[in-house]
């Protein structure tokens, strides 16, 4: 297994398990700025932050008022960190159950309840229908079972919208909608600064 500093993605590589980020974590910006991805939020663990910054990989934005210490000294732990090297954002989007949801806005596409998700395959797959972007939706467990294995001419329901492969670009925006639980102060400069202005 490769160390931190020899993995070719340790830019782009985000700890995702809450329990590991309970404790001062620092959202990573690229190198213009914005963060490298909205939802998930790219966050890294306290300790992988104060790693990159002594291999001169970021810079540090902000900390936070807590402190680590060593044997010889004592560090202000940080909470907003941009890479010194821009990140070329990902145009593909991963065909994933999470991406997928995402992309439904965490609700049913038949009936736009937001609990109990599963998801549907349009055209079911015993009728020749494939997994893919554009026949897979999000589905409550109700609706999975009314739609079961017909058709949506047969089983009387209707999509809200037909579903598609979404661009990054797309996926950002709906990410923004969502953001984690906790959100620092210091982060908060980051990310919506691009965001259009009410009027």
């Amino acid at each position: 297994m490769l160390d931190d500093h020899q993995h070719p993605d340790f830019r782009t590589h985000f700890v995702r398990e809450p329990a590991n980020l309970r404790h001062y974590p620092a959202l990573v910006l690229n190198a213009d700025y914005r963060p490298l991805s909205y939802y998930p939020l790219s966050l890294w663990p306290w300790q992988e932050a104060i790693k990159a910054v002594f291999l001169d990989r970021v810079s540090i934005i902000a900390e936070y008022d807590h402190e680590v210490r060593s044997q010889r000294q004592a560090f202000r732990i940080p909470s907003v960190v941009v890479l010194k090297d821009f990140v070329r954002p990902q145009k593909r989007v991963a065909f994933t159950r999470f991406n997928l949801f995402l992309r439904d806005e965490f609700c049913c596409q038949y009936c736009g309840a937001k609990g109990d998700l599963t998801f549907d395959h349009v055209i079911p797959r015993s009728r020749g229908g494939i997994t893919s972007w554009e026949n897979v939706v999000a589905a409550c467990s109700p609706c999975n079972l009314r739609k079961a294995n017909r058709s949506l001419r047969h089983s009387g329901l209707t999509l809200r919208k037909p579903p598609r492969q979404p661009s990054a670009e797309e996926m950002h925006a709906i990410g923004r909608r969502f953001p984690p639980n906790h959100l620092h102060d210091s982060w908060m400069d980051f990310l919506y600064w691009d965001a259009e202005l009410d009027s």
